[in-house]
């Protein structure tokens, strides 16, 4: 039988002056001015920004509103209309947290943050030294690495833009600099051996990362392709697995949170597992839902391979 080719990876130029990489380029600048504005004026600049995207990005807007269709049936129409404006503009928000949290200066250090639950961090720590922080994508997640208290040692766990190779670049020097470090979501490895030496693992499995290693579990009762990988990390990695969310609170600070321990996570079962993550990012949506990055086709992939329950 004849031994299957392996797909070669397409290499990308990674020069910033590369004419593939010019509106990349651009991004970075944009981002670093916008990092220079008071954080207050820049967040007002982005909620407009956002607002007016809202009219002229038609397939993301289409996205964010069958999103909302499917996991807020309860709302009316009228309500799950204000609730995708209200994501577009926290999406221009989140440009903007984003440049503060990459080149933001000395004023980041201004901003007004809370941070609750740290003893549950701590508790955990003291009982295992292994640790894997749960968490999900809502949309300050890049301004939180440099709000996080400096005594936090966290390796944030990410997926390679390797299309984007500047972008990649700006992102993993920043999470280098603000937190312990920052490890691809390939490197099994290293993530076990970051859990292993006391570090934890800042996880988010809350996308469609496709079909392999992954199950159909639900998210606001709809299955979605849910990667098992928390718990496969937490059984290797004999790690406890803590909650932590964040979100921007309505007088322009911010709140983190952790919450306590999962008792009996992994428990042998990774669709159950999946499903509890599931339940978990769920809850922490339904508490500030226009925080949370509803542009990303979570139900893109379907078990019947020829359904699609996007237009």
């Amino acid at each position: 039988m004849a031994k299957r080719k392996r797909k070669k990876r397409q290499h990308y130029p990674a020069h910033p002056a590369h004419p593939y990489n010019w509106g990349q380029s651009l991004t970075v600048a944009a981002l670093w001015l916008l990092a220079c504005l008071p954080y207050r004026a820049g967040l007002r600049l982005g909620s407009a920004l956002g607002g007016a995207a809202y009219y002229f990005a038609r397939e993301r807007r289409g996205i964010v509103q069958r999103n909302l269709e499917l996991c807020f049936p309860e709302k009316s129409a009228t309500e799950r209309e204000q609730l995708a404006r209200d994501n577009f503009r926290a999406s221009g928000c989140a440009v903007v947290e984003t440049a503060l949290g990459w080149f933001g200066g000395a004023q980041v250090t201004r901003i007004p943050v809370t941070v609750r639950g740290e003893r549950h961090l701590r508790a955990a720590f003291e009982q295992n030294k292994r640790l894997i922080l749960m968490s999900g994508h809502f949309m300050c997640l890049e301004l939180i690495g440099r709000l996080l208290p400096e005594r936090i040692a966290i390796n944030a766990m990410y997926k390679p833009m390797r299309k984007k190779p500047v972008l990649n670049r700006a992102m993993l020097m920043a999470r280098q600099r603000n937190l312990t470090g920052a490890t691809s979501k390939d490197e099994t490895r290293a993530l076990l051996r970051s859990i292993r030496d006391g570090v934890p693992i800042w996880y988010a499995g809350d996308q469609d990362y496709g079909r392999k290693h992954s199950v159909f579990a639900p998210f606001f009762g709809v299955p979605a392709a849910t990667i098992t990988a928390l718990s496969r990390m937490a059984r290797m990695g004999r790690a406890a697995v803590v909650p932590m969310f964040f979100f921007r609170e309505p007088d322009g600070g911010y709140l983190i949170e952790f919450q306590p321990a999962l008792d009996g996570f992994s428990s042998g079962d990774e669709f159950e597992d999946a499903k509890r993550m599931n339940e978990i990012v769920e809850d922490a949506v339904r508490r500030y839902p226009e925080q949370y990055l509803w542009m990303h086709r979570r139900f893109k992939r379907r078990e019947d391979r020829k359904a699609s329950l996007y237009r």
